[in-house]
């Protein structure tokens, strides 16, 4: 039987025999809809805003780009990376045959980040260990708690989704067939949705957006009123005969000419007494508040200099991007990894290239470590992708600075001195 006839497979009823009981939150969320801008906000819609598609992009694509390596601690305490481990293929390489480890992790990462949780079905052989991971969307998934306090995912499939099964409409998993990573939430299981949460901002974007798309679209002109000193017989005529003539942007600027004492008053606000672009400023930044990326990130760089964009580059790294990876190293060290290898083996992200700094630091920093003796040669050229130099050519000898010395040798050696200053000759 093919490793992939178990995907989407129908598992058995809870325990009990009846309807999960005690939801913790697959169905729960908050409405959608409306808002106090009167534009409706949910995932989709939110990824039409720039702000809001920047932000997801630059977490799912940092989080995605990062090395991702299998270790494992040795006798004297140290860890050592595993390639050979199944695990490692299957995070480091690609999860699935359909998808590469980055955009496994990309597509994860987005739904982390618009849903507020991020799921994926594990294929296991009949020893335990992961064969593949499929994402599943969020949106379709059901988290409820049977009677007997085991977890449930129900999985609601489109028609079509899958040619294996095509008679289920629904799946129902175990906790040990779901790769679960859950956001911010309120009881510690299901996340709740950034989306959600900040909806009434993202309106508020989506609606001087679309304000500002419909002044333009009608010739940067608002709306007005066309005064006649008499009496018009066909009000309807007139008003399309002025529509198509001077409506839209590409009538912009055109001459109007009004007849038998008639007049045009403007009315409306113009967009520079309704701050309109200090607005749309305003709400890039509160977008960007919502996701903790730094506005330099996202284009707005009045801010921004070339001394604070690196210290807020570092603060992105430490602040944002890192408690992200701890969810991430946490969940897929607690789904994945073999009961019998957990106090041995683990799975970890590696930083360090997002907080190497510039050349020059760099190099001073690399200098200081070599002279006090915690960093060979060899472990300098490993962090800057470069060729170890052979252990007789010296390539992992540990030095220090020979005018350092312990307190209690250089006491030892002033005593010896005095004692032979006071011997008679």
């Amino acid at each position: 039987m093919s490793i992939f006839s178990g995907l989407f497979r129908s598992r058995d009823k809870p325990e009990d025999g009846r309807r999960p009981q005690n939801r913790v939150g697959g169905a729960f969320s908050f409405l959608y809809g409306g808002t106090t801008s009167g534009q409706p906000v949910n995932e989709r819609t939110a990824m039409q805003t720039t702000a809001v598609y920047a932000c997801v992009r630059i977490l799912a694509e940092a989080v995605a780009g990062l090395p991702l390596h299998v270790y494992r601690y040795s006798a004297d305490s140290s860890k050592e990376r595993i390639p050979h481990h199944p695990l490692y293929h299957l995070l480091h390489d690609e999860p699935n045959p359909e998808m590469t480890s980055f955009v496994f992790r990309e597509t994860l990462m987005s739904h982390l980040l618009l849903w507020g949780n991020a799921y994926a079905q594990i294929i296991r052989d009949g020893r335990g260990n992961p064969l593949a991971l499929y994402p599943l969307l969020p949106s379709k998934m059901d988290v409820t708690r049977a009677r007997s306090g085991n977890l449930i995912y129900t999985y609601r499939r489109d028609s079509g989704e899958s040619k294996i099964s095509p008679d289920y409409e629904t799946v129902t998993l175990r906790r040990d067939e779901v790769l679960h990573i859950p956001g911010l939430g309120f009881d510690g299981l299901i996340g709740y949705s950034p989306i959600a949460m900040a909806k009434n901002a993202i309106g508020m974007a989506l609606a001087t957006e679309e304000y500002g798309a419909k002044f333009f679209a009608n010739g940067a002109n608002p709306g007005g009123v066309l005064e006649h000193p008499g009496v018009i017989k066909d009000i309807q005529r007139v008003k399309d005969s002025w529509n198509d003539a001077y409506r839209g942007a590409g009538n912009a600027h055109r001459v109007a000419v009004l007849e038998e004492g008639m007049k045009f008053q403007a009315i409306g606000i113009p967009p520079e007494q309704a701050q309109f672009l200090e607005t749309r400023k305003f709400q890039i930044n509160e977008i960007a508040r919502i996701f903790r990326v730094p506005p330099h990130m996202v284009g707005d760089l009045e801010k921004s200099s070339f001394s604070n964009i690196e210290q807020q580059s570092l603060e992105f790294v430490k602040y944002t991007l890192d408690p992200w990876v701890v969810r991430w190293e946490q969940s897929l060290q607690q789904s994945l990894v073999l009961p019998s290898e957990k106090s041995s083996v683990f799975v970890k992200f590696n930083l360090d290239g997002l907080l190497r700094g510039d050349y020059k630091s760099r190099m001073e920093g690399y200098a200081t470590a070599r002279q006090n003796g915690w960093m060979s040669t060899n472990d300098i050229r490993e962090l800057e992708d470069m060729n170890r130099i052979p252990a007789e050519e010296g390539g992992d000898l540990y030095l220090i600075n020979g005018n350092m010395t312990k307190l209690t040798n250089t006491i030892q050696y002033t005593g010896q001195n005095q004692n032979r200053l006071e011997e008679p000759e």
